[in-house]
């Protein structure tokens, strides 16, 4: 933990209310000046994000293995056309007139870019009366290196991200996060992958992972490391691996003026995992994954906040038509307190996850998803939780996407007494101007219905940002 607690706020009472620590803003210079885009900052994320998965293509979809996976190509190399953009997923295609460039020095791939922008927050501290708005400052910056070997490869990446608040200064944040992943090509068909993270973040005031009655961020260290063996053998595709992540917490303010100690959330959370693909077509594929999880975390001298559990999901991903491509999975969850008061959390988790493409320029999507979360994430408690998220995402012109997206959320927290139900609306703009400048403007409506009147609260976000790549 040597390392970890550089990362994190001091937890001595005397520096509770600190800013944040000077190497910290020394690494935040050191990014901003590297240039780059951050990571945009998601203050009020629930339990299940909006965003419909993103696929991430092998070898590294081998590290998530409850994300949708690209199955096995069985198509002839030699007779596959290239995949145009037009053919890609609308929010995230780019055509070859607005990609950036780059910047190549030898075998290595420099992308930076750096992002401004504003944020009006309609209730800042998410309150469920008297709410107070407020305009903040966002300032973001990211520097991704990656290798052009034909072997193996490594990507680094650094990011930085600055919100400054106009007249709650207490809630201003700075955080940073450095991230390098790599990949050892054994074989042809055989890859060991590696992924090691270090992040000084914080847990934004109202989120589900802060404190109640906090005023101010909390602050925390993060470390993790992750390997993973992957191999490919005709129809299947296995994969296996183990990942820690630890955390190291700091303290916050409460509205009362007194200090909120989150040393109960430290720790470490070990993970072993497996996941084996089986492609019956190339239109057409079964799955199945099992996790296994070990949460040391330090709790109070009367409540432990240690479980250990279990996550299965077995599936089909299947292309309905040219137009219609879906997952639909099921399985089983169990989470074991040693707290008597939390005990065990345990059912059925379900995933459904469609797209259809009417034409080209339109995707819609459809999310449904049952999950056990981790203690880690749900603010010394588990939650189970339950969403249903739609939305649509349409090219205007090839350099302007719109999207759009409704969801409900419905949140059983166990431990206490406690049931939430969350709806809320996304909408977003971007428009690529050149390869080097975009534009981009955000929306989002949350409201929270708690039992709780104290948890309940809705707010309006809108954010304008503008981003430079290189």
């Amino acid at each position: 933990m040597t390392i970890l607690s550089l990362l994190s706020v001091s937890t001595n009472s005397r520096k509770a209310c600190r800013p944040v620590a000077p190497w910290a803003g020394w690494m935040l210079l050191a990014a901003l000046l590297l240039g780059a885009v951050a990571s945009p900052i998601d203050a009020h994320a629930q339990v299940i994000t909006t965003s419909p998965p993103h696929v991430v293509m092998p070898p590294w979809n081998a590290q998530q293995i409850f994300q949708p996976h690209p199955w096995p190509d069985l198509t002839d190399p030699d007779s596959k056309d290239l995949v145009a953009p037009e053919d890609t997923p609308v929010k995230t295609r780019v055509y070859p007139d607005y990609k950036a460039r780059g910047i190549r020095a030898g075998d290595w791939m420099f992308d930076p870019s750096v992002t401004a922008g504003t944020l009006f927050d309609s209730n800042v501290y998410s309150a469920p009366s008297n709410p107070q708005s407020d305009l903040a400052a966002r300032l973001g910056a990211a520097f991704d290196a990656h290798t052009l070997w034909d072997r193996h490869g490594l990507d680094l990446q650094l990011w930085a991200q600055s919100l400054l608040y106009a007249h709650h200064p207490g809630l201003n944040e700075n955080d940073v996060s450095f991230r390098g992943t790599g990949h050892f090509d054994i074989d042809h068909a055989t890859q060991l992958l590696g992924t090691f993270q270090a992040a000084y973040l914080h847990d934004q005031v109202g989120t589900l992972t802060s404190p109640t009655n906090a005023i101010e961020p909390t602050p925390y260290g993060f470390l993790s490391g992750d390997v993973t063996l992957r191999r490919e053998f005709g129809r299947f595709t296995g994969s296996a691996g183990v990942r820690t992540d630890a955390y190291d917490y700091g303290q916050t303010l409460a509205q009362n003026g007194s200090i909120i100690n989150q040393d109960a959330r430290d720790g470490q959370i070990y993970t072993a995992y497996s996941r084996v693909d089986y492609a019956l077509s190339d239109k057409t594929a079964l799955f199945t994954a099992y996790e296994h999880n070990w949460r040391n975390l330090r709790g109070t001298p009367t409540e432990s906040l240690s479980s250990y559990g279990d996550r299965v999901l077995a599936g089909i991903d299947v292309e309905l038509t040219h137009l219609i491509k879906g997952e639909f999975a099921g399985g089983y969850q169990r989470q074991h307190f040693y707290s008597q008061q939390i005990g065990d959390i345990s059912g059925p988790a379900w995933r459904a996850i469609v797209t259809w493409s009417p034409s080209r320029r339109m995707d819609v999507h459809f999310n449904y998803e049952q999950i056990v979360t981790e203690a880690s994430d749900t603010s010394l408690t588990g939650i189970f939780a339950k969403a249903a998220i739609a939305g649509i995402d349409y090219e205007l012109r090839p350099n302007v996407v719109l999207s759009t997206a409704a969801f409900y959320e419905k949140d059983d927290f166990k431990g206490e007494p406690r049931k939430d139900d969350v709806y809320g609306v996304d909408a977003q703009i971007k428009y690529l101007m050149n390869r080097v400048t975009s534009l981009s403007l955000h929306y989002r409506y949350t409201k929270r219905d708690s039992n709780i009147p104290a948890d309940s609260f809705d707010k309006h976000e809108i954010g304008l940002g503008v981003t430079a790549r290189f």
